[in-house]
């Protein structure tokens, strides 16, 4: 009975982190929070409520928060058109990838996190060192370029946070790395997978809304570089979000911790 009830206590508590994790998307996708700067670039952040639930809970809670997600996206598309709206109307490319998103990168953490390495607090140093580095270099660009306060201010937001989690996962968490590679590679892979669905069913049709139209000849570079000029800082953005969501979960997640 203890057994029975504790399985239904579990159920219920993913459900709402399910529930709680998709209404963040939703409210993301209809808000200027959405899409924020992050270093030199601009990403968007919808995505990430959809890696906390996969690294959090495991790919079948990040794949149904990915399944709100790319349910919010079409409905966006329709209920609020842009030019290149009618490429999400296609479930391929609005909703599959967003659930795939959840499921593998749920699945990339839980095969990375138990691998322990002499080297793993080196690279993590690393990558931390990369990623406030890129957060220094925006913040400079915004103050010399005369850049919105906005901005800036978030820049610095980010600096420090990137500088607080480094120092919270460099001492408590062993599992720091599998976080960070988990967000990022599942960033990446999410923009492949849709840039790839919009190249492989709508190129043409893409290319031509752009005003002015683009040739098919620059397609594969045009549709293709996005996932470097967005992917790139998407997953960054990632990294320090999710990094920092994890650092503070930590005591109640303790598959989480050494």
């Amino acid at each position: 009975m203890n057994v029975m009830r504790r399985e239904k206590d579990l159920s219920v508590k993913k459900m709402v982190i399910v529930a709680m994790l998709g209404a963040i998307t939703v409210v993301l996708g209809l808000t200027p929070l959405g899409f924020v700067p992050i270093g030199p670039l601009n990403a968007t952040t919808m995505h990430i409520p959809v890696l906390i639930g996969a690294i959090l809970e495991g790919p079948v809670v990040g794949g149904l928060v990915g399944l709100i997600f790319g349910l919010s996206s079409l409905f966006n598309a329709i209920t609020r058109p842009t030019p290149i709206s009618f490429v999400f109307y296609n479930p391929l490319i609005s909703i599959v990838p967003r659930i795939l998103l959840g499921v593998l990168s749920g699945l990339l953490f839980e095969a990375l996190r138990k691998r322990e390495d002499k080297n793993i607090k080196t690279i993590v140093n690393i990558l931390w060192g990369i990623i406030i580095l890129f957060l220094g270099i925006g913040l400079y660009r915004g103050v010399t370029g005369g850049k919105s306060g906005y901005m800036i201010s978030l820049n610095i937001v980010f600096l420090l946070l990137s500088l607080g989690t480094a120092y919270m996962m460099n001492r408590k968490l062993q599992s720091n790395l599998a976080v960070m590679v988990s967000a990022f590679a599942g960033t990446l892979l999410h923009s492949l997978m849709v840039m790839g669905g919009i190249y492989f069913f709508f190129a043409e049709r893409y290319l031509q809304a752009f005003d002015p139209p683009i040739s098919m000849e620059a397609a594969r570079t045009t549709i293709f570089g996005v996932i470097l000029t967005s992917g790139v800082p998407e997953g960054i953005l990632a990294v320090i979000i999710v990094s920092a969501v994890v650092a503070a979960m930590k005591g109640k997640y303790p598959k989480l911790g050494r």
